[in-house]
């Protein structure tokens, strides 16, 4: 099985250029035996036979596990190397900073070079303009200058999308290019301050970015303001999920309903399933970004189609430093809703729908389910198929359950 995977890899553009800037040796252990993938100037290669020189760290899995990771298919928890340690279908050991290093090359010749469905290329006779106005907001907010940039398009209910933790609003397009949604709904997509068009204020050079629960709640009420936007539904993915539950206990009077997707009333403090992965996307001997992306990797499913799971990773290479693990911040600590909060929310005076991807090993389907208990949701639905990403990994699956309840909304 190994040896067949790095042939089938060798050549891959992008792992041989990442080898030339490193150069480790990977134990590999499935039931007890061992392989040696080397990654280097000369790329990937492997061997049944100990090196003579040290392991920089060791991936151990049970045979069915590696099987069920290579395999068209596999389960949720067991759809990438970081999925595997999250859900403890696999351990590290040995230097840990050389696997954040290596985790994209390692996930591109695993995971990653799983088939995945095509998407077909649009069709374009001729060149054509989306239906969607970019443009700038200048406002203060928290007694600072702020350059908020959104985009928007449609008309009716004003429908505010959030996008996740370390990306912006690009993972809305679908949503805004959806004519069965832009005819009854006012689509409105912002990056939040520090993220994607919307740059850090004046000064950012001398602070350090952390997203809090008053700070999240405060934008997204201000930009709302700003906009005239009257009694709007409020969609918002992982972050923004758990932000439209503090926006339904804080100002359900205001809103016409919100949507969480991939909501949970709290996430456990850890990347990859280590508490140290916190730390290593936003060290200066590691690409925090693209770690960042390596990582979500892990909460994607393996449904999701090659084109847009590898725009979802873009997204993520292109942040700032910094700006993923600040935001992580409000959603393992600060917004954390353990402590009782969420008992407050009335869904009678403001509507609670979640919508939670099977795939997903942060907000999984059973902390949503929980939530959608406590709370007494108005509806809750697991989509099959679907991981912590599902308005940009698979747009098209995600209106199947997303055209319903705006139509429940409407009404």
């Amino acid at each position: 099985m190994f040896h067949e995977l790095v042939e089938r890899n060798r050549d891959h553009p992008n792992i041989s250029w990442r080898g030339r800037f490193t150069d480790a040796c990977i134990e590999v252990r499935s039931d007890g035996e061992s392989h040696f993938l080397r990654l280097d100037k000369n790329g990937v290669s492997i061997s049944d036979t100990r090196p003579d020189r040290p392991v920089t760290f060791t991936l151990a899995a049970s045979a069915a596990a590696w099987r069920e990771l290579t395999g068209a298919e596999p389960r949720p928890g067991l759809q990438s190397l970081s999925a595997m340690r999250r859900t403890g279908h696999m351990t590290l050991t040995g230097d840990h900073v050389a696997f954040y290093q290596n985790l994209m090359a390692l996930e591109l010749l695993f995971s990653l070079s799983r088939p995945r469905p095509l998407k077909a290329p649009p069709g374009l006779d001729k060149p054509s303009i989306d239906p969607i106005v970019g443009r700038y907001l200048n406002m203060d907010f928290q007694g600072r200058p702020h350059r908020i940039y959104f985009e928007e398009a449609g008309q009716g209910i004003p429908l505010i999308c959030l996008h996740t933790a370390g990306s912006d609003g690009r993972q809305y397009r679908e949503i805004l290019n959806d004519p069965a949604i832009t005819a009854n709904y006012r689509v409105v997509v912002f990056d939040l301050p520090w993220h994607g068009k919307s740059s850090p204020p004046a000064g950012f050079q001398d602070e350090i970015y952390e997203l809090t629960t008053d700070g999240y709640v405060a934008i997204v009420m201000a930009v709302k303001e700003a906009l005239g936007l009257d009694n709007p539904v409020i969609m918002g993915c992982s972050i923004g999920g758990r932000a439209v539950l503090h926006l339904a206990l804080r100002h359900g009077r205001d809103l016409r309903a919100v949507i969480g997707l991939q909501s949970a009333l709290y996430a456990e403090n850890t990347i990859d399933g280590e508490p140290g992965g916190l730390r290593s996307i936003h060290r200066p001997d590691i690409h925090g970004p693209e770690l960042s992306a390596a990582l979500m990797v892990g909460v994607i499913a393996p449904q999701s189609n090659s084109t847009d799971c590898w725009e979802t990773l873009w997204h993520y290479m292109q942040g700032g430093p910094g700006v993923f693990m600040g935001d992580l911040n409000y959603y393992f600590t600060d917004g954390d809703m353990r402590n009782g909060l969420a008992d407050g929310i009335d869904t009678n005076l403001c509507p609670v729908h979640l919508l939670t991807g099977e795939y997903d090993t942060s907000a999984t389907p059973e902390l949503s389910r929980q939530l959608a208990e406590d709370i007494n949701a108005t509806s809750f639905e697991v989509m099959k198929g679907m991981g912590h990403f599902p308005m940009s990994e698979n747009p098209e699956g995600f209106r199947g359950y997303l055209l319903p309840v705006l139509e429940r909304i409407a009404t």
